[in-house]
Protein backbone atom coordinates (compact mmCIF):
# COMPACT_ATOMS: atom_id res chain seq x y z
CA UNK A 1 0.00 0.00 0.00
CA UNK A 2 1.21 3.51 -0.78
CA UNK A 3 1.44 6.39 1.65
CA UNK A 4 1.58 10.17 1.37
CA UNK A 5 2.84 13.23 3.21
CA UNK A 6 0.11 14.40 5.58
CA UNK A 7 1.72 17.80 6.33
CA UNK A 8 0.23 21.09 5.18
CA UNK A 9 0.77 22.26 1.64
CA UNK A 10 2.97 25.21 0.73
CA UNK A 11 0.16 27.70 1.26
CA UNK A 12 -0.34 26.54 4.84
CA UNK A 13 -3.88 25.37 4.15
CA UNK A 14 -4.65 22.03 5.81
CA UNK A 15 -8.27 21.89 4.60
CA UNK A 16 -8.94 19.10 2.10
CA UNK A 17 -11.84 18.78 -0.29
CA UNK A 18 -12.62 16.32 -3.05
CA UNK A 19 -14.82 13.72 -4.71
CA UNK A 20 -14.97 10.01 -3.83
CA UNK A 21 -16.71 7.37 -5.95
CA UNK A 22 -18.14 4.36 -4.12
CA UNK A 23 -18.05 1.37 -6.47
CA UNK A 24 -18.67 -2.36 -6.16
CA UNK A 25 -20.82 -5.18 -7.40
CA UNK A 26 -24.56 -5.10 -6.61
CA UNK A 27 -25.81 -5.64 -3.07
CA UNK A 28 -22.52 -5.23 -1.17
CA UNK A 29 -23.83 -2.33 0.92
CA UNK A 30 -22.68 0.80 -0.94
CA UNK A 31 -25.78 2.86 -0.18
CA UNK A 32 -25.91 1.63 3.43
CA UNK A 33 -22.28 2.68 3.93
CA UNK A 34 -22.78 6.08 2.37
CA UNK A 35 -25.83 6.74 4.52
CA UNK A 36 -23.84 5.71 7.61
CA UNK A 37 -20.88 7.93 6.73
CA UNK A 38 -22.96 11.08 6.28
CA UNK A 39 -25.24 10.24 9.20
CA UNK A 40 -28.48 10.55 7.25
CA UNK A 41 -30.49 8.41 4.87
CA UNK A 42 -30.25 9.71 1.32
CA UNK A 43 -29.65 6.67 -0.86
CA UNK A 44 -32.25 3.91 -0.78
CA UNK A 45 -31.30 0.43 0.32
CA UNK A 46 -32.71 -3.00 -0.48
CA UNK A 47 -31.69 -6.64 -0.26
CA UNK A 48 -32.30 -6.81 -4.00
CA UNK A 49 -29.36 -6.04 -6.33
CA UNK A 50 -29.11 -2.95 -8.56
CA UNK A 51 -31.18 -0.79 -6.22
CA UNK A 52 -29.17 2.36 -6.97
CA UNK A 53 -29.65 3.52 -10.56
CA UNK A 54 -28.14 7.03 -10.66
CA UNK A 55 -25.00 8.55 -9.25
CA UNK A 56 -26.11 10.08 -5.95
CA UNK A 57 -23.96 12.83 -4.48
CA UNK A 58 -23.86 13.31 -0.73
CA UNK A 59 -21.64 15.58 1.30
CA UNK A 60 -19.64 14.99 4.49
CA UNK A 61 -18.03 18.00 6.17
CA UNK A 62 -15.96 18.29 9.35
CA UNK A 63 -12.95 20.23 10.63
CA UNK A 64 -10.59 18.34 8.30
CA UNK A 65 -12.43 19.20 5.12
CA UNK A 66 -15.22 18.07 2.84
CA UNK A 67 -15.87 14.76 1.08
CA UNK A 68 -18.38 14.57 -1.76
CA UNK A 69 -19.44 10.94 -2.10
CA UNK A 70 -20.79 9.52 -5.36
CA UNK A 71 -22.85 6.39 -4.71
CA UNK A 72 -22.83 4.53 -8.03
CA UNK A 73 -24.98 1.67 -9.36
CA UNK A 74 -23.62 -1.82 -8.80
CA UNK A 75 -21.26 -3.02 -11.52
CA UNK A 76 -23.05 -5.71 -13.54
CA UNK A 77 -23.59 -7.00 -17.07
CA UNK A 78 -26.22 -4.83 -18.72
CA UNK A 79 -29.32 -6.63 -20.03
CA UNK A 80 -31.32 -3.61 -21.21
CA UNK A 81 -31.00 0.12 -21.91
CA UNK A 82 -31.44 0.95 -18.24
CA UNK A 83 -28.59 -1.43 -17.40
CA UNK A 84 -26.41 0.21 -20.03
CA UNK A 85 -27.15 3.60 -18.49
CA UNK A 86 -26.16 2.33 -15.03
CA UNK A 87 -22.90 0.77 -16.22
CA UNK A 88 -22.03 3.91 -18.16
CA UNK A 89 -22.52 6.09 -15.08
CA UNK A 90 -20.06 3.92 -13.13
CA UNK A 91 -17.44 4.10 -15.87
CA UNK A 92 -17.68 7.89 -15.93
CA UNK A 93 -17.59 8.24 -12.13
CA UNK A 94 -14.28 6.43 -11.68
CA UNK A 95 -12.60 8.85 -14.10
CA UNK A 96 -13.77 12.12 -12.57
CA UNK A 97 -13.04 11.72 -8.84
CA UNK A 98 -10.06 12.17 -6.52
CA UNK A 99 -10.42 8.84 -4.71
CA UNK A 100 -12.12 5.55 -5.55
CA UNK A 101 -13.61 3.53 -2.71
CA UNK A 102 -14.08 -0.08 -3.82
CA UNK A 103 -16.52 -1.87 -1.53
CA UNK A 104 -16.47 -5.67 -1.27
CA UNK A 105 -18.00 -8.20 1.09
CA UNK A 106 -15.96 -10.01 3.72
CA UNK A 107 -15.71 -13.23 1.72
CA UNK A 108 -12.84 -15.22 0.27
CA UNK A 109 -14.87 -15.85 -2.87
CA UNK A 110 -13.77 -13.35 -5.51
CA UNK A 111 -16.36 -13.57 -8.27
CA UNK A 112 -16.19 -12.56 -11.93
CA UNK A 113 -17.71 -9.12 -11.23
CA UNK A 114 -15.01 -8.27 -8.69
CA UNK A 115 -12.36 -9.33 -11.20
CA UNK A 116 -14.07 -7.14 -13.80
CA UNK A 117 -13.83 -4.19 -11.42
CA UNK A 118 -10.15 -4.93 -10.79
CA UNK A 119 -9.61 -4.87 -14.55
CA UNK A 120 -11.41 -1.50 -14.82
CA UNK A 121 -9.06 -0.08 -12.18
CA UNK A 122 -5.92 -1.56 -13.73
CA UNK A 123 -4.76 1.54 -15.62
CA UNK A 124 -6.34 4.17 -13.37
CA UNK A 125 -3.88 6.30 -11.40
CA UNK A 126 -6.48 7.55 -8.90
CA UNK A 127 -5.91 6.25 -5.34
CA UNK A 128 -8.14 3.24 -4.60
CA UNK A 129 -9.19 2.40 -1.05
CA UNK A 130 -10.44 -1.15 -0.64
CA UNK A 131 -13.27 -1.27 1.88
CA UNK A 132 -14.14 -4.75 3.14
CA UNK A 133 -17.73 -4.59 4.40
CA UNK A 134 -19.77 -6.86 6.69
CA UNK A 135 -16.80 -7.76 8.91
CA UNK A 136 -19.27 -8.48 11.72
CA UNK A 137 -19.99 -11.77 9.90
CA UNK A 138 -16.44 -13.18 9.92
CA UNK A 139 -13.75 -14.06 12.44
CA UNK A 140 -10.57 -12.01 12.73
CA UNK A 141 -8.30 -14.71 11.29
CA UNK A 142 -10.62 -15.19 8.33
CA UNK A 143 -10.60 -11.43 7.72
CA UNK A 144 -6.81 -11.43 7.49
CA UNK A 145 -7.01 -14.16 4.84
CA UNK A 146 -9.57 -12.14 2.88
CA UNK A 147 -7.30 -9.09 2.95
CA UNK A 148 -4.42 -11.17 1.58
CA UNK A 149 -6.62 -12.50 -1.23
CA UNK A 150 -7.68 -9.01 -2.39
CA UNK A 151 -4.28 -7.43 -1.89
CA UNK A 152 -2.92 -9.08 -5.06
CA UNK A 153 -5.68 -7.63 -7.27
CA UNK A 154 -4.53 -4.00 -7.06
CA UNK A 155 -1.99 -1.68 -5.48
CA UNK A 156 -4.45 -0.24 -2.96
CA UNK A 157 -3.76 3.05 -1.23
CA UNK A 158 -5.37 1.62 1.91
CA UNK A 159 -7.41 -1.41 2.96
CA UNK A 160 -10.08 -0.65 5.59
CA UNK A 161 -12.40 -3.35 7.04
CA UNK A 162 -15.78 -1.96 8.14
CA UNK A 163 -19.32 -2.85 9.09
CA UNK A 164 -21.63 -0.39 7.33
CA UNK A 165 -24.60 -1.72 9.27
CA UNK A 166 -23.02 -1.30 12.71
CA UNK A 167 -20.72 1.61 11.89
CA UNK A 168 -17.52 -0.23 12.86
CA UNK A 169 -14.37 1.54 11.62
CA UNK A 170 -16.32 4.17 9.66
CA UNK A 171 -14.50 6.98 11.48
CA UNK A 172 -11.18 5.40 10.51
CA UNK A 173 -12.37 5.18 6.91
CA UNK A 174 -13.17 8.91 6.88
CA UNK A 175 -9.67 9.70 8.19
CA UNK A 176 -8.05 7.55 5.51
CA UNK A 177 -10.09 9.17 2.73
CA UNK A 178 -9.00 12.66 3.78
CA UNK A 179 -5.34 11.65 3.41
CA UNK A 180 -5.76 11.30 -0.34
CA UNK A 181 -7.89 14.36 -1.08
CA UNK A 182 -6.28 17.52 -2.50
CA UNK A 183 -5.99 20.71 -0.47
CA UNK A 184 -8.75 23.17 -1.26
CA UNK A 185 -11.88 24.94 -0.16
CA UNK A 186 -15.26 23.15 0.15
CA UNK A 187 -17.55 22.73 -2.83
CA UNK A 188 -20.74 23.05 -0.74
CA UNK A 189 -21.90 24.88 2.38
CA UNK A 190 -21.11 22.94 5.56
CA UNK A 191 -24.80 22.20 6.22
CA UNK A 192 -25.34 20.62 2.76
CA UNK A 193 -26.04 16.87 2.85
CA UNK A 194 -26.89 16.16 -0.79
CA UNK A 195 -27.33 17.82 -4.16
CA UNK A 196 -30.38 15.67 -4.88
CA UNK A 197 -33.71 17.56 -5.08
CA UNK A 198 -36.39 16.58 -2.58
CA UNK A 199 -38.65 15.29 -5.36
CA UNK A 200 -36.01 12.81 -6.49
CA UNK A 201 -35.25 11.59 -2.96
CA UNK A 202 -38.98 11.23 -2.31
CA UNK A 203 -39.43 9.15 -5.49
CA UNK A 204 -36.51 6.92 -4.49
CA UNK A 205 -37.91 6.38 -0.99
CA UNK A 206 -41.21 5.24 -2.49
CA UNK A 207 -39.33 2.89 -4.83
CA UNK A 208 -37.36 1.50 -1.89
CA UNK A 209 -40.51 0.69 0.06
CA UNK A 210 -42.07 -0.86 -3.04
CA UNK A 211 -39.07 -3.19 -3.42
CA UNK A 212 -39.08 -4.09 0.26
CA UNK A 213 -42.80 -4.77 0.47
CA UNK A 214 -42.98 -6.91 -2.66
CA UNK A 215 -41.71 -10.45 -3.14
CA UNK A 216 -39.35 -11.78 -5.78
CA UNK A 217 -42.33 -11.91 -8.15
CA UNK A 218 -41.63 -8.28 -9.05
CA UNK A 219 -38.33 -7.71 -10.86
CA UNK A 220 -36.53 -4.40 -11.02
CA UNK A 221 -38.88 -3.12 -13.69
CA UNK A 222 -40.20 -0.50 -11.27
CA UNK A 223 -39.84 3.28 -11.42
CA UNK A 224 -41.53 6.07 -9.48
CA UNK A 225 -42.51 9.51 -10.74
CA UNK A 226 -43.68 12.43 -8.61
CA UNK A 227 -46.69 14.05 -10.27
CA UNK A 228 -47.29 16.71 -7.63
CA UNK A 229 -45.48 17.97 -4.53
CA UNK A 230 -47.26 20.95 -2.97
CA UNK A 231 -46.15 22.51 0.33
CA UNK A 232 -48.46 24.20 2.83
CA UNK A 233 -47.64 25.49 6.31
CA UNK A 234 -48.14 22.14 8.02
CA UNK A 235 -48.42 19.46 5.35
CA UNK A 236 -46.90 18.35 2.03
CA UNK A 237 -49.32 16.93 -0.54
CA UNK A 238 -47.61 14.38 -2.77
CA UNK A 239 -49.07 12.52 -5.75
CA UNK A 240 -46.81 9.75 -7.05
CA UNK A 241 -47.07 7.00 -9.66
CA UNK A 242 -45.41 3.59 -9.45
CA UNK A 243 -44.49 2.41 -12.94
CA UNK A 244 -44.28 -1.32 -13.75
CA UNK A 245 -43.90 -3.31 -16.97
CA UNK A 246 -46.75 -5.85 -16.83
CA UNK A 247 -50.47 -5.89 -15.96
CA UNK A 248 -49.81 -8.86 -13.68
CA UNK A 249 -47.25 -6.79 -11.76
CA UNK A 250 -49.77 -3.98 -11.39
CA UNK A 251 -52.16 -6.35 -9.65
CA UNK A 252 -49.44 -7.54 -7.26
CA UNK A 253 -48.40 -3.97 -6.41
CA UNK A 254 -51.98 -2.94 -5.68
CA UNK A 255 -52.78 -6.17 -3.82
CA UNK A 256 -56.09 -7.58 -2.70
CA UNK A 257 -58.50 -4.69 -2.06
CA UNK A 258 -55.53 -2.31 -2.36
CA UNK A 259 -53.82 -3.62 0.77
CA UNK A 260 -50.31 -3.87 -0.72
CA UNK A 261 -50.42 -0.36 -2.15
CA UNK A 262 -51.65 0.89 1.23
CA UNK A 263 -48.74 -0.89 2.95
CA UNK A 264 -46.25 0.68 0.55
CA UNK A 265 -47.77 4.11 1.07
CA UNK A 266 -47.66 3.88 4.86
CA UNK A 267 -44.02 2.78 4.89
CA UNK A 268 -43.01 5.46 2.38
CA UNK A 269 -44.92 8.23 4.15
CA UNK A 270 -43.07 7.50 7.41
CA UNK A 271 -39.67 7.90 5.71
CA UNK A 272 -40.71 10.98 3.72
CA UNK A 273 -42.01 12.72 6.85
CA UNK A 274 -38.64 12.11 8.51
CA UNK A 275 -36.89 13.56 5.47
CA UNK A 276 -39.08 16.66 5.12
CA UNK A 277 -39.74 17.09 8.86
CA UNK A 278 -43.43 17.73 8.36
CA UNK A 279 -46.70 15.84 7.86
CA UNK A 280 -47.20 14.22 4.45
CA UNK A 281 -50.37 13.41 2.54
CA UNK A 282 -49.23 10.75 0.06
CA UNK A 283 -51.39 9.42 -2.76
CA UNK A 284 -50.13 6.55 -4.92
CA UNK A 285 -51.19 5.27 -8.33
CA UNK A 286 -49.88 2.36 -10.41
CA UNK A 287 -49.41 2.46 -14.20
CA UNK A 288 -48.10 -0.06 -16.72
CA UNK A 289 -45.45 1.02 -19.24
CA UNK A 290 -44.41 -2.10 -21.13
CA UNK A 291 -40.65 -2.54 -21.65
CA UNK A 292 -39.88 0.95 -20.35
CA UNK A 293 -36.34 -0.12 -19.43
CA UNK A 294 -35.56 -0.42 -23.16
CA UNK A 295 -37.22 2.85 -24.20
CA UNK A 296 -34.93 5.89 -24.49
CA UNK A 297 -37.92 8.23 -24.25
CA UNK A 298 -39.35 6.62 -21.10
CA UNK A 299 -35.90 6.29 -19.50
CA UNK A 300 -35.43 10.03 -19.95
CA UNK A 301 -38.92 10.74 -18.58
CA UNK A 302 -38.14 8.69 -15.47
CA UNK A 303 -34.83 10.46 -14.82
CA UNK A 304 -32.35 8.11 -16.51
CA UNK A 305 -31.02 10.13 -19.44
CA UNK A 306 -27.88 8.60 -21.02
CA UNK A 307 -27.20 11.85 -22.89
CA UNK A 308 -26.52 13.59 -19.57
CA UNK A 309 -23.54 11.27 -18.94
CA UNK A 310 -20.40 12.49 -20.67
CA UNK A 311 -17.88 9.89 -21.78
Amino acid sequence: MSDIDLTKNTSGNSYRSGFVAIIGRPNVGKSTLMNKLIGQKIAITSNKPQTTRNKIQTVFTNELGQIVFLDTPGVHKAKNRLGEYMVKSVNVAIKEVDVIMWLVEASDNIGPTDRLIAEKLKDIEIPVILVINKIDRVKHDDLLKIIDIYRVLHDFAQIVPVSALKGDNTAILIEQIFKYLPYGMPFYDEDTITDQPERQITAELIREKTLKCLSEEIPHGIAVTIEKMNYTDKIVHIDATIICEKESHKGIIIGKQGQMLKKIGQAARFEIERLLDRQVNLKLWVKVKKNWRDSDVLLKNFGYDPKKIDV
